[in-house]
């Protein structure tokens, strides 16, 4: 897609009125019925033609507090009509705010996702052209906006690839393409560096296949000499069959996801570079396939970790927090970020606790849970923090080992994988883990099948964009 921006709109070419709930003031202007049969409710549309013929689109977006939602409802309406549409077509904007634009934008671009990459036929796309009529100052906004949701469809793209190409490997060749388009520098640690580093857990999880781990650091350094302001970390388990500890066949498919939390960092990362963000930022993503083999690690080991710790395993199905303890100690021994922010597709357990419907969020900071959930509120990427009590060390308690790993199962899980995370951050003081497991991957109208939804790339990039103001 194409964005440009306009003064004024050309009533005789086709259009989109967005109209707020019960405000239909901008489309009776257009339109010349009496009685309109529209009352704007939230992603509702309404077509009707012009006097020359033309098409125009009237958007229902809701109430005030649905505005977070805004986004969507162009993305529904694009990707229900692109096809009907010719080249270009305006939208009426001068009633929305700046924000709003912004949103609707993003929404137009992620319409142009196409779930079907791996088809031997695909449907023809055409290049659309979308013009927005405002008097405001957008045109700088508006490649902000085509960057970002270029950037999230890329990490849809990523997400939803099949395991068997989107290896540990594959996932390392993504990031030095990405720094290699984008200008940051990335490094990928194979499987020989990663024993000579000390990166135990990371290779415990990946022993049992034939696809080699390897952890991925990338740096985005706006301000050389200063020092890191935030440090991301984040889970690529690019198949989950749980291990020794196999999950049920019922949707293991899907397993193929496991890596959303290390999508997120990666998309974050591109997209901090092409935005040019004043700031220092690094990315850490420890990736590896849990697959069941002779070679697997197994219930009952004692594995070591980057930190020096020793874990007693459990559950193998409980690796994503191996890889990112090992992801967290790294980045802390050789960063020494401001703020620390882990994401990952970690537990079920989040999903029975909060749904589809917002992340779980863990931290002991304060200021960042405040700053991270009134972000997630704006853009419609919702956290929601739970507790870190004390209470749930004992969980963590092993009789052979410094600690163990154990899923928590059937209760609280996702509070004793962020205890056991929290372990390894050696009591930085400005942590956040991010446990994305409901957010990341699900239903769609877009696709029969479940697929990614693209959360977290604007979350973490507008927290970002807030520290540098």
């Amino acid at each position: 897609m194409t964005y440009k921006h306009i003064q004024h709109i050309d009533k005789d070419q086709d259009l989109i009125v967005p109209c707020s709930k019960g405000n239909l003031k901008h489309l009776k202007d257009l339109v010349s019925i009496e009685s309109l049969d529209f009352e704007g409710e939230f992603s509702t549309s309404q077509l009707f033609f012009g006097t020359k013929g033309n098409r125009i689109y009237a958007l229902g977006l809701g109430e005030e507090k649905e505005v977070a939602k805004i986004g969507e409802a162009f993305r529904k309406l694009c990707f229900d009509n692109k096809k009907h549409w010719k080249e270009s077509i305006q939208v009426y904007a001068e009633h929305l705010s700046v924000k709003e634009v912004k949103k609707a934008a993003i929404g137009f671009e992620m319409a142009a996702y196409e779930i079907g990459q791996f088809k031997s036929k695909k449907e023809d796309t055409k290049e659309l052209a979308i013009a927005f009529a405002t008097t405001k100052d957008i045109s700088l906004l508006l490649k902000e906006s085509k960057e970002t949701g270029e950037t999230i469809n890329r990490i849809k793209a990523l997400i939803d690839a099949p395991a068997n190409q989107k290896t540990p490997k594959y996932l390392g060749n993504w990031a030095l393409e990405s720094a290699k388009q984008t200008n940051f520098k990335c490094t990928v640690f194979n499987k020989e560096q990663l024993e000579k580093q000390g990166f135990s857990a990371v290779l415990a999880v990946g022993q049992g296949s034939v696809n080699p781990p390897v952890v991925i650091v990338m740096e985005h350094i706006a301000k050389p000499g200063a020092k890191i302001d935030i440090g991301l970390v984040g889970k690529g388990v690019t198949f989950d069959t749980g291990g020794l500890s196999i999950k049920p066949s019922t949707n293991l498919h899907y397993m193929k996801s496991d890596m959303g939390g290390a999508a997120v960092v990666l998309g974050v990362m591109e997209l901090v570079a092409k935005l040019k963000l004043n700031i220092n930022i690094v990315g850490v993503v420890a990736s590896a396939e849990n697959a069941v083999d002779s070679n697997s690690y197994r219930p009952g080991d004692v594995i070591n970790s980057y930190s020096g710790k020793t874990i007693e395993i459990i559950d193998t199905d409980a690796e994503g927090r191996l890889v990112l303890a090992d992801g967290l100690s790294y980045i802390i021994k050789q960063f020494q970020p401001e703020q620390l922010i882990d994401l990952a597709t970690l537990t079920g357990s989040v999903v029975q606790t909060l749904g589809y419907s917002a992340a779980g969020m863990f931290t002991n900071n304060s200021e960042m849970a405040k700053n991270m959930s009134a972000i997630g509120y704006e853009i419609n990427e919702r956290v929601w923090q739970l507790p870190l009590f004390a209470d749930f060390e004992a969980e963590l308690h092993s009789d052979i080992a410094d600690l163990r790993n154990f899923s928590g199962k059937p209760i609280a899980g996702a509070i004793t994988a962020a205890k056991f995370l929290e372990a390894f951050t050696e009591s930085h003081e400005k942590w956040m883990h991010l446990d994305i497991a409901g957010v990341s991957f699900g239903d769609s109208s877009y696709s029969k099948m479940k697929s990614a939804s693209g959360y977290g790339v604007q979350l973490i990039t507008n927290y970002i964009k807030s520290l540098t103001s």
